[in-house]
This record gives structure tokens, sequence and C-alpha cells, in this order.
């Protein structure tokens, strides 16, 4: 970490944090598109950053910049206010090594809020100094600062090249990328499900009208992910379609842990019967998934999965970890406090920032539906437990949540999520709930990004859900080929602090949308 002291950080306008995520290896060799990297070798020529850049992290006064390299070299980014990067300061990254499968990340300090910086990233030679990779470039903006209002657009999706529907060139690879871009949105929130590391891709699936479509395979995407480089193969993978690379490199990213990351419906203490896992301890493999995550994407440096990003006076996103505290899906009791989906420390710091947060708009991003009944098996993967009586098992949490916020006299709360494989809108409202103790709010569902659609899921009766909007296949596992993906858009606007929300499909194109009045 490099440290600058106030009077650096006035001369420069910028300071730089670095640090390569990752720590101890716990399996497998470096890989990637690159192929597998022992340690100590070099390849020939200059480095190559192999996998694009990306951003996330990003506050009114800092960011996260990442990228990855082909071999040992130290991360140099250069950030300024001009797209041709004239007026631009040199920052010195961490080392990118095999411990972290050559990814790093180095976090920029100082930014003024609100505005537009552009950066670019090189890597540069261990063995021979002043040698760098030919840089990729980016860019991002800042979040507004506490008093400063101005719009804000941003979008959201989840479910990315899951159900053996990977990257197929024929069919355009993951369009849908392309359509968000073109929505220049401030950031992206991304619901969970980043990769399918237990969806393993055959080369070729037949499409019920006669058409084939070919997936581009790796290795690490032929089967089941158990070892630390199989886990990071799979966000190697993603990031070989170009509409995901070019996004990456201009939206900043808020990236949510959900089960496919590690293995579908997965909870802390399971032990899988899964023929296809040698290793069947979930805590194993969610340790690797967990390295992996933080190595390949643009996350925090440090922090907990849970966190309120700020986004000015109009904006707070309370982003959810509803996998690191999970209790075993077993049924519909709640006995242990300390659990459920988010567990007490979440918990208690979800009611009391919410009744903190002075926002117009408070956004809580949860990876699992609050209404929607999400089996696993005989069992409950998600909230809703079924039942449309008095709340119990996980809804006994959110009751407390939603509860505390009504007699704090907290208003304009929404929900955001995904997992479901389609898109819909859902308002809650007292007078239809087995408890009257809330306030009416919505919940907006979209997805998936690029995987297999299904869809819909019934409604558990409990909090009062109604679906006003409803866009789901006529089948399950429908492919991407024949549409029914999804990403949601919010707009806020600085004037009237109206917010609304869209419903897209993959091209952009607006399904459903509604306009919510700023709250007085």
């Amino acid at each position: 970490m490099t440290e600058f002291d106030r009077r650096t950080l006035l001369r420069t306008g910028l300071a730089v944090g670095a640090g390569a995520a990752g720590g101890a290896l716990l399996g497998g060799a470096a890989s990637g598109a690159a192929g597998p990297v022992a340690a100590g070798w070099r390849p020939a020529g200059r480095p190559v950053l192999t996998h694009g850049v990306q951003s996330g992290g990003v506050s009114a006064e800092s960011a996260v910049v990442w990228t990855r390299a082909d071999r040992p070299g130290r991360m140099l980014v250069e950030v300024g206010r001009r797209p041709d990067l004239r007026d631009a300061r040199r920052l010195r990254g961490p080392v990118l090594d095999p411990t972290g499968d050559f990814t790093g990340k180095v976090r920029l300090r100082g930014l003024p809020a609100g505005e537009r910086w552009y950066y670019r990233v090189r890597a540069e030679s261990l063995d021979r100094p002043g040698l760098c990779s030919e840089p990729l470039t980016g860019s991002l903006r800042t979040a507004p600062g506490p008093r400063s209002r101005r719009d804000i657009r941003f979008v959201w999706t989840a479910d990315i090249a899951g159900q053996g529907w990977g990257i197929a060139p024929d069919f355009g690879g993951m369009s849908i990328f392309a359509a968000m871009r073109a929505a220049e949105p401030d950031f992206f929130l991304c619901s969970g499900d980043t990769v399918y590391a237990d969806n393993p891709l055959p080369e070729t699936v037949s499409l019920p009208d006669g058409r084939v479509w070919r997936n581009l395979v790796t290795p690490e995407k032929s089967k089941v992910a158990e070892t630390l480089a199989e886990f990071r193969g799979q966000y190697a993978y993603n990031l070989l379609d170009e509409h995901l690379r070019a996004f990456a490199a201009e939206v900043p990213q808020v990236n949510q842990w959900d089960d496919h990351e590690v293995t579908n419906n997965w909870y802390p203490g399971e032990v899988l019967t899964d023929d296809r896992y040698t290793e069947k301890r979930v805590d194993v493999l969610a340790a690797r998934a967990r390295q992996a995550f933080d190595e390949w994407l643009p996350t925090p440096i440090q922090g907990p999965r849970y966190r309120r990003l700020p986004y000015g006076p109009l904006l707070d996103v309370f982003v959810l970890d509803m996998r690191t505290h999970k209790d075993p899906n077993d049924g519909n009791t709640y006995p242990d406090p300390d659990r459920g989906l988010l567990g007490r420390e979440q918990r208690e710091w979800l009611i009391r920032e919410l009744t903190r947060s002075r926002a117009t708009w408070k956004v809580i991003a949860a990876d699992l539906p609050l209404g929607l009944v999400v089996p696993d098996g005989s069992a409950q993967e998600g909230v809703a437990q079924g039942d449309p009586g008095v709340p119990a098992g996980r809804e006994l949490e959110f009751a407390e949540v939603l509860r505390a916020a009504h007699r704090a006299g907290v208003t304009g709360i929404f929900f955001l999520t995904a997992d479901v494989h389609y898109t819909a809108a859902h308002h809650y409202d007292p007078a239809r709930a087995a408890i009257g103790d809330f306030t009416p709010f919505w919940e907006f569902v979209s997805g998936p990004a690029h995987a297999g659609a299904f869809g819909p899921n019934r409604l558990d009766g409990t909090f009062g859900p109604q679906a006003v909007f409803v866009n789901a296949p006529p089948s399950g596992n429908t492919s991407p080929a024949v549409g029914f993906q999804h990403f949601g858009e919010v707009r806020i606007d600085a004037d009237s602090g109206a917010c609304t929300v869209h419903l897209r499909d993959r091209t952009g194109n607006s399904l459903w949308s509604t306009t919510l009045s700023a709250p007085r």
C-alpha cells in the first residue's frame, strides 16, 4: 500500500493504494485463456494484458482498477480527466504474480466527486524494467458527493453463462452487455451468479428449430470447478466475450456473491452428494471460489461482502451478502438468530444503516428475491417459505428489517434482485399481507444476462406481493437464441427526485416501466 501525505495528495490530485487480490494458493496452477503458467516460467517478448481492464468499488472520491497479465510484472496505471490522458498521473501498482493468478488492483484515491475519469493500464516486465505491455484503456465516473444532486442511471442483471449456454459467436456472443453499455450507466449491479462454476459447457447444443448452438469451450469450463485453477477459469472464460470486456472497461461494477460461484443452492457446512465432485466439502470449494471471485473481479480490496454504497443525496445502495451466513435449506424454522440468510451482525447493520440513511432512495440489492418461492428439492433456497401465513424461517429476518424501518419512518425503500431467470415487478402492501407492520414497497427482478430462461415462480403471500408485470419464457431452460434475457435500468431525476425503473430485453427495448415519485 502506497501512502500519500496530504501535501502530496493536494499537489497531484490523486492518491493510490495498491493490492494484489488473492492470498495463499489453495490448489491448482494459475490458469485462464493464456493457459496454465508454471512458477518460474517466463514467456518471451513484452508482457500482455490478457483479459482487459475493469473498475469497481467506486465512491465519491475513489475507485478500484483491475487487470491481469500473462507473467509476473508491475501494474502501472495512468489516470486523468482528458480522454487522451495528456494530463495523466502515473501510479505504481502491485506486482502481478502467480499467487494472485497474475491479477492486480489499484485503488485510486483523492478523485473529485461526480466526474468522468480516464485510465490507461500497462504491465512492466520484472526482468527488463521499462519493457511494458501494450496499454489498455478504460473510464469511470465517480459517485456524486453528499450534497451534489445530479441525474443517476444504473443497470442491473445477473446469471452469466449458465445452464450450458456459453459464448456462441454465431449467435452474437453476450450481446446484452452491448445493450447495457449503450445505456451509458454510472455503474452496473450484478446481482449474483457472476459465473456458473457448476455448469460445464458442451461444445454444441441442438436447438428446437434445427439450428446448432456452438459454445466456445475452455478446459476449465468442461467440468464442474473444484480446484482454484478451475474456479479462476470461470471468470477468465466470461472475459473472452468482446461485449463484456468493452462494457467492463467503461462501467464500474458492484458484484454480489451468490450460489453458482460455488455450486447450486449451497450453504456453509454442506457436504455434497453430487457424483461430479471429488471434493464434497462445500466449505473447501467456497474458499477457493471466494479467492477466485476476489482475484478476477474489481471488488473492493478490503471490507465485508455486505456494504452501503452512498451515491449522493439521492441514492444509497445496500448490498447484501445472503450466502456467507446462510442456514441449511432444510425447513421453515429459524432456530439460530446468528444465521438465517443475513446473520445477526448483517441484519443489525442493515436496520441501523437504513434508519441512518438520509438518501431519497434506499435500494436493497438482494441476490435472492423476497416473495418468490425458490425450491431446493423439498426445502427452500430463498427467503419465502411457501406458506402465505405469518413469517416463518428466514422470513422472520426480513419481517424484523421491514418492521424496524417502518417504525423509524424510513421511506424510499425498494428491492433489486435476480436469481429466477425472468423479469418481473412485484408490489408489496401490508393490506394484502399476513402482517401489517411495514411500509409498502416494490421489488424489481431482472435476468438472466446470458443463461437459460425459466419461470415464473410462485409468489408467497406473507408480505402481500402482487405481480404487476412478468415476462417469462414458455418453457424451462429457454436458450438465449430465443430471447428472454433481461436487464433492469434505474434512473433518478436530479430535479424532481423521481425514480423511473425500466425492465428491458437483451436489445435494450423497454418491456415495462414505472415512475416512483420522491417520498415526502
